[in-house]
């Protein structure tokens, strides 16, 4: 019987059906992988068109012609001409002047609020920069470019309707009308939004910037990475080439690949305990954030470190040795000079995680609002990551393009990042 049944088994059609049902469980497991491969590519390219179609609109600011007359006694300053007379000057009512005479029909409180909403409630700095750097103009009628209302901009970006008594509009009929007039005089214009890479955060959406959260995610990079760098090659040098192999290396050893599986917010928790309630530090300082992030990368770093030394091969180590160089020696002047690629590679992917963090600063208080740019770590300061957690949680319409710009500019940093690693893969890597 046994002799029947590997006879049916072994005949030719059994074969043919069994290689049918293999050769069809691979074309599945194909079409699965495919499919799976097709759904991520999907789900990407939905997320960045949706970042994209809402951010590249940030990059564009809206402005409104005005002509605007340095009255002195609207000014408010008479005859002194000093700095601080200047800076304290009552540029507000400049503007409101201006505009009521350049639309002279318009009457009431109402219609005269409305009409002031034309420009930002920021559009005075711009008059006062202009007066700080020539008091010469007080007295004279210029013309001035002044920072259009957030709602004003997203009307001309299309973000919101412009079709007069629409349901749910922000603007009122008399505020579309004078947009469709300032249009046939050539009194209204896009350009390059600069302040969004010049100025710090604010309330008002037009006036919102990003070059205060840079600045502070590159203060809190450069702790990281000083904080960082030597420690996780000190010790993966020491593990790797000098630690004896025995229980306690082997629990450090675990202990390191834990530690970088720890979820970031407990890293947050120890910088909260430890940096500034023991120590004493600075909240919301690029100093405490980069300190907490160097604890994030030290392990990403050690782990990269060991990976690239045990590629060197043991020639090296043995040709090193063999003609006469110590143990230190062989280390510094040939295992990890061939292993510094590598190690460099890690270190960059490394940071670049440490960009994107944004929990474990949270923790450290970087959530506050700050507008002011910061001109050392010490000083109060946001990132990037935290800007976007920001500007998504405001409501206004103006803020949803600048978190996408925010994520835009995040992602390109990041992108920056891992070609750099790239980069000097390619270039210094050597295959044995």
């Amino acid at each position: 019987m046994a002799e029947n049944s590997s006879l049916v088994r072994s005949t030719p059609a059994a074969m043919a059906a069994r290689l049918k049902r293999r050769y069809a469980a691979e074309t599945r497991f194909r079409l699965a992988g495919i499919t799976a491969i097709a759904l991520a590519l999907g789900f990407l390219a939905t997320l960045i068109f949706t970042i994209f179609s809402n951010g590249l609109t940030a990059f564009v600011q809206t402005s409104v012609k005005v002509e605007v007359a340095f009255d002195p006694e609207v000014l408010g300053i008479g005859n002194d001409r000093s700095p601080d007379a200047l800076a304290g000057a009552n540029y507000g009512q400049v503007i409101k002047e201006s505009l009521y005479k350049q639309f002279p029909t318009v009457e009431g409180r109402s219609e005269r609020r409305e009409l002031v909403g034309l420009v930002s409630s920021g559009a005075d700095i711009t008059l006062r920069k202009m007066l700080a750097a020539n008091p010469a103009l007080i007295g004279t009628t210029q013309s001035v470019w002044l920072i259009a209302g957030d709602d004003i901009d997203m009307a001309m970006k299309g973000h919101i309707s412009r079709t007069p008594g629409a349901d749910g509009n922000r603007l009122t009929d008399r505020q579309l009308g004078w947009i469709g007039d300032l249009e046939r005089q050539g009194a209204i214009r896009k350009g390059f939004n600069t302040t969004l890479f010049t100025t710090g955060d604010s309330r008002e959406p037009e006036l919102a910037g990003l070059w205060g959260a840079v600045v502070g995610s590159f203060f809190s990079l450069s702790i990281t990475l000083i904080v960082c760098f030597p420690l996780g090659v000190a010790t993966a040098v020491y593990l790797e080439e000098f630690a004896p192999k025995n229980k306690w290396t082997d629990i450090i050893e675990v202990n390191i690949n834990n530690l970088a599986a720890v979820p970031s917010v407990v890293f947050g928790l120890l910088g909260l305990a430890i940096f500034l309630n023991f120590f004493g530090m600075p909240r919301s300082a690029p100093l405490v954030g980069g300190l907490v992030l160097a604890l994030i990368s030290l392990p990403t770093i050690i782990i990269a470190g060991r990976a690239a030394l045990k590629a060197v091969p043991p020639s090296i180590r043995e040709a090193a040795l063999g003609l006469g160089a110590s143990k230190q020696q062989m280390v510094t002047d040939h295992v990890l000079p061939l292993a510094m690629p590598g190690i460099l590679t890690g270190t960059i992917l490394g940071m670049a995680h440490a960009l994107g963090e944004t929990a474990p600063l949270l923790m450290i208080g970087m959530v506050a609002f700050i507008v002011d740019i910061p001109a050392s770590p010490m000083d109060p300061a946001a990132v990037l990551p935290v800007q976007v957690y920001l500007w998504a949680d405001s409501p206004e319409r103006a803020f949803v393009e600048r978190t996408s710009a925010a994520i835009m500019v995040l992602l390109f940093f990041l992108g920056m990042m891992n070609l750099a690693a790239i980069l000097l893969r390619k270039k210094f890597e050597r295959r044995w």
